[in-house]
C-alpha cells in the first residue's frame, strides 16, 4: 500500500513537472529577458526626455511611472504562460484601482496638475508668482504642491490644482512689476504740482527701475479729495520695499511742501506730518 501510495505522489510529481517545469522555465526566461529590455527602454526614454527639455522633477518620475507599466505587462504576460486566470487577476486589479482612486481623489488632481505645471512650464523656481492674492517667489515645485516664500519670509505652500484652476500671475516672465500706489490730494490744490513733488520725491526711492517711466495720473473722483495713482516699474523682489518707501517719501514730500487732505469726519483740511 505504501509502495502504491509513494509510487502515485512520484508520477504525480513527474506529470506536473512535465507539465509545468517548461512554463516555469519559459516564464523564468521571458521575465530576465523582459526586465533588461525594460531597464534598457527606461535609460533610453530618460535620454528622450533629458533632449526633449524635461523638468528634473517630473523626469524621473515619468521614467519610474513608465517602468512601473512595462514591468505590470511583463508580469501578466509571465503569469499568462504559467496558466494564471487573467481576467479573475485583471478584476481584482482594476477593482482595487478603483478603490484607491475613489479614497485619494483630492491628490489626484491635485497630482494631474502638477504634470501639468512640470510638462508646460507656466513658472519655474526663482519665478515671482502671484497665486489667489498670494504673492511670492517659487521655492519648490513638486508633484502635488507648489512652495513659494512670501516677502515676509512666510512658506506658502499651495496645492497644484489651485494653481491650475485659477489665474497666476508670473512676475518673472516679463522680469518686471508694476505696483499700484494710491495718495489723495484736495480738489484746490493743482494736479500738475502735486504730480512734479512726487516726480521729484521718487527720484529718492531707490530700485525703481528707469524704464519703464512711472505713471502718475488721477484714478478717481472722491467726496472730499482726490485720488492719485503711481505706478513705478520695480524687479519682484523689490515689491514691498518699494512700496514701504515709496509712501515713506511721498508723505514726506507732501508734508515739505504743505499739500493738505481731508480728514474721514469731514471736509475740513488739515496738515500733513512727517
Amino acid at each position: 500500500m505504501d509502495n502504491i501510495d509513494f509510487n502515485t505522489i512520484l508520477q504525480l510529481i513527474q506529470e506536473k513537472a512535465i507539465l509545468y517545469v517548461p512554463k516555469l522555465l519559459l516564464g523564468g526566461l521571458i521575465l530576465w529577458l523582459g526586465m533588461k529590455l525594460v531597464n534598457r527602454l527606461m535609460t533610453f526614454l530618460g535620454k528622450v526626455l533629458e533632449k526633449a527639455g524635461f523638468d528634473n522633477t517630473i523626469r524621473p518620475f515619468l521614467i519610474s511611472m513608465t517602468g512601473f507599466i512595462l514591468k505590470g505587462a511583463l508580469l501578466l504576460v509571465v503569469a499568462s504562460i504559467l496558466g494564471v486566470n487573467l481576467s479573475s487577476l485583471v478584476a481584482l486589479l482594476a477593482a482595487i484601482g478603483f478603490a484607491i482612486g475613489m479614497a485619494l481623489q483630492g491628490s489626484l488632481g491635485n497630482f494631474a496638475s502638477g504634470i501639468l505645471i512640470l510638462t508646460l512650464k507656466p513658472y519655474k523656481s526663482g519665478d515671482w508668482i502671484q497665486v489667489e492674492e498670494k504673492f511670492g517667489k517659487v521655492e519648490e515645485i513638486e508633484i502635488f504642491s507648489t512652495t513659494i516664500v512670501s516677502p515676509g519670509h512666510k512658506t506658502l505652500i499651495i496645492p497644484n490644482s489651485k494653481i491650475t484652476d485659477g489665474v497666476v500671475t508670473n512676475y518673472s516672465r516679463k522680469g518686471m512689476v508694476r505696483l499700484e500706489i494710491n495718495v489723495t490730494m484736495p480738489y484746490a490744490e493743482s494736479f500738475p504740482r502735486v504730480k512734479k513733488i512726487i516726480e521729484d520725491a521718487l527720484i529718492k526711492v531707490q530700485h525703481i527701475l528707469p524704464e519703464p517711466k512711472t505713471e502718475i495720473g488721477i484714478e478717481t473722483f472722491d467726496s472730499h479729495s482726490i485720488e492719485l495713482t503711481i505706478r513705478p516699474y520695480v524687479h519682484p523682489e523689490h515689491f514691498w520695499q518699494v512700496t514701504f518707501d515709496t509712501h515713506e517719501t511721498v508723505k514726506k514730500a507732501f508734508s515739505d511742501h504743505k499739500i493738505q487732505v481731508a480728514y474721514s469726519e469731514g471736509v475740513e483740511l488739515g496738515s500733513i506730518g512727517e
